[in-house]
C-alpha cells in the first residue's frame, strides 16, 4: 500500500512538471506556424518595381524651340524672295508708309521693310499681306501681293486695298499724312487728272 502510494505521488508530482512545458509549447506551436508562413509569403512575394518618375518637357525649351523654327521659316522665305529691278525700286520710293485712316472707320498700315529694299508689309485688321511695287502705265503707284491676290493702290490724294482673289474692294479713301496735305491743296488748285505723276515721298 506504501508503495502504491508513492508511485501514485510521483506520478502526480511528474505530470505537475511535466504539463506546463507541454502545454507552453502547444500554444506556440500555432504562432511559430503563423510566423513560417508570413515569412514564407514574404520570400515569394516579388518585389516591388520602384516606380518611374515621368520627365516634364520643360515649356521655356519648346518655346525656345518653336521660335527658332519660326525664324528659320522666315529667314527661308526672306532668302527666297527676288531682289526687285531698278525700276521698281524707283517705284518703292514714292510709296508712302504709315498708320492712314480709311473710310467706315477702317485702316491700313503701311511698313517699309528697311531689310528687303523695296518689299513693303501692308495690313489691315489681323490680314497682313507682303507687297512689291508693279509698273502701271497711268503713273499710280501699285503694290502687289500675287499670291493672296491683295493690291494697294495709290493715287495722287487716296488709297485703297483690293483683294482680287475676293473680288472685293478691303478699304477705300485711305490717307497718308502726305496725301492729307495733297488733297486740302486740290480744294483750292485742282488737278486736272488725279492720276498724274505723283512728287517723290519724303524719307
Amino acid at each position: 500500500m506504501k508503495h502504491s502510494f508513492h508511485l501514485k505521488h510521483l506520478g502526480a508530482v511528474f505530470l505537475a512538471l511535466a504539463l506546463p512545458a507541454w502545454v507552453q509549447a502547444q500554444d506556440a506551436s500555432p504562432a511559430k506556424k503563423t510566423a513560417a508562413k508570413a515569412d514564407a509569403k514574404s520570400a515569394a512575394k516579388p518585389a516591388a518595381a520602384p516606380k518611374k518618375t515621368a520627365k516634364k518637357a520643360d515649356p521655356a525649351s519648346s518655346r525656345t524651340q518653336l521660335k527658332s523654327a519660326a525664324v528659320n521659316v522666315a529667314a527661308g522665305i526672306r532668302a527666297a524672295e527676288a531682289a526687285l529691278t531698278p525700276e521698281e525700286l524707283a517705284i518703292a520710293e514714292r510709296v508712302y508708309t504709315g498708320h492712314m485712316p480709311c473710310e467706315l472707320g477702317n485702316s491700313v498700315t503701311v511698313t517699309r521693310d528697311t531689310g528687303r529694299p523695296g518689299y513693303f508689309d501692308v495690313q489691315i485688321r489681323s490680314a497682313k499681306y507682303r507687297m512689291i511695287p508693279v509698273a502701271t502705265t497711268t503713273g499710280a503707284i501699285r503694290l502687289e501681293d500675287q499670291a493672296a491676290g491683295a493690291v494697294w493702290l495709290q493715287i495722287l490724294n487716296k488709297s485703297m486695298l483690293m483683294n482680287h482673289k475676293q473680288g472685293q474692294r478691303l478699304a477705300d479713301e485711305c490717307v497718308s499724312a502726305e496725301q492729307r496735305v495733297i488733297a486740302e491743296g486740290l480744294k483750292t488748285n485742282p488737278a486736272p487728272n488725279v492720276l498724274d505723276p505723283l512728287p517723290t515721298a519724303s524719307k
